[in-house]
C-alpha cells in the first residue's frame, strides 16, 4: 500500500499552484498526495502539530520567518527546493505617472490626494503583506490623511485593483510577487524607503525532520532540486485564476513541456528552464480530482501514485 504525504497549503492561489507541481513531484515517486488548504497563521500550526507532513511554500526570512520559528520550538524542520523569491509591495497602475508618485510618501502630496483612491484593500490578516501593510500605514502617517487598510480575501483585492484599472482610477493596491495580475498588467512598485515591506524571500519546501524517513536521499535530493520562478508561478496562476483551466492540469502541462538542464548544485541538481525541450510522460490517475481539503472539511480524493515509476521529474542532460 502506497504511503499518503499531506501537504499544508497557505489558502493562497499561487500557493495552491505551487503545491500541485510539487504533488505531481511527489505522485512521481510513489506517494498518495492529499493537500490541505488552511489561512497562512492556520497552516503553520497545523505542520507544528503533526496534522500535515510538509508545508508549501514558506516564504523566508521576513514574512513566515516567525511562524517557522514557532513550529521548531516544537520539531525541526528541513527546508528544501527554491521554488521562487518573492517579495511584498505596494503598488500603483502605469497610468499613474512616476513623477507624481514614486514612493510612499508621495501618497500625502496634496495633488496626488485629490485623486487617489484612500480604501487599500488588501487580503486576510495573516499575509506578510497584511501585516506589512498595517505598519505602513501607520509609520508614513497616511492614516491621518484619511488612508485605511482593509483585510479581505484574495479576490476583494484583485476585484477592487480591476475594477478602478477598468475606470482608470488612481489606487494603490498591496501586492506581491509572483501573483498573476502582474502577467496582464504592468504594475508599478513604490518606493519603501523605510524597509517595512521586508526583504526578497525565499519560498522553499518544509518538511518536518521526524518525516524524513519516509524519503529516500533520492527522494530528498530531487525535492530540493525544485526550481521554479516568480515569473513561472505568475504565468500558471493566470491560467488558473483568469482563464479557467484546472490547477492540475496547468501544472502537468507544463510539467510535461518543461525546458530542462542538468546544472551541477551543491545540495542537488537543479530542475530550471532551458533551451531545449523535454516531453515527459506524466501519470494520469485522478488528475483533475479536487487538488485540496479546505480547512478541517472533508477530505476530497487524494492525487495517486502511478502504477509504474517513472523518472520524469528527473533533471535531465542535454
Amino acid at each position: 500500500m502506497s504511503q499518503t504525504i499531506t501537504i499544508g497549503v497557505t489558502d493562497l492561489s499561487f500557493h495552491r499552484l505551487t503545491a500541485s507541481l510539487v504533488a505531481h513531484v511527489l505522485q512521481d515517486m510513489g506517494f498518495e498526495v492529499e493537500r490541505v488548504c488552511s489561512p497562512h497563521e492556520d497552516n503553520f500550526k497545523k505542520l507544528q502539530a503533526g496534522e500535515t507532513d510538509m508545508l508549501v511554500s514558506a516564504w523566508l526570512p521576513s514574512s513566515h520567518g516567525g511562524y517557522k520559528a514557532n513550529v521548531e520550538q516544537t520539531v525541526p524542520l528541513l527546508e528544501l527546493g527554491l521554488h521562487y523569491e518573492p517579495y511584498a509591495l505596494w503598488g500603483v497602475p502605469d497610468y499613474v505617472p512616476e513623477s507624481a508618485v514614486a514612493e510612499v510618501a508621495d501618497l500625502l502630496k496634496p495633488e496626488v490626494l485629490e485623486k487617489m483612491k484612500r480604501d487599500i484593500q488588501g487580503i486576510n490578516p495573516g499575509a506578510g503583506i497584511s501585516r506589512f501593510s498595517v505598519k505602513m500605514i501607520d509609520e508614513y502617517g497616511l492614516g491621518d490623511a484619511g488612508y485605511q487598510f482593509h483585510h479581505g480575501t484574495e479576490e476583494d483585492c484583485f476585484d477592487a485593483f480591476e475594477k478602478a484599472v477598468a475606470n482608470k482610477e488612481w489606487l494603490v493596491v498591496p501586492l506581491w510577487k509572483p501573483q498573476f495580475l502582474h502577467s496582464r498588467y504592468t504594475i508599478r512598485d513604490l518606493s519603501d524607503p523605510k524597509g517595512l515591506l521586508g526583504v526578497v524571500d525565499k519560498a522553499v519546501l518544509l518538511l518536518r525532520k521526524d518525516k524524513e524517513s519516509l524519503f529516500t536521499q533520492e527522494q530528498l535530493t530531487k525535492l530540493d532540486s525544485l526550481r521554479f520562478d516568480n515569473d513561472i508561478i505568475a504565468k500558471l496562476d493566470y491560467q488558473v485564476c483568469r482563464e479557467g483551466t484546472p490547477i492540475d492540469e496547468v501544472t502537468r502541462n507544463w510539467l510535461q513541456l518543461a525546458f530542462r538542464d542538468r546544472e551541477p548544485q551543491q545540495g542537488g541538481t537543479q530542475i530550471r528552464t532551458s533551451s531545449t525541450a523535454v516531453q515527459a510522460s506524466l501519470p494520469t490517475a485522478n488528475r483533475l480530482a479536487p487538488p485540496c481539503r479546505q480547512n478541517d472539511g472533508p477530505a476530497g480524493p487524494t492525487i495517486a501514485p502511478p502504477a509504474k515509476q517513472s523518472t520524469n521529474f528527473n533533471a535531465h542532460s542535454q
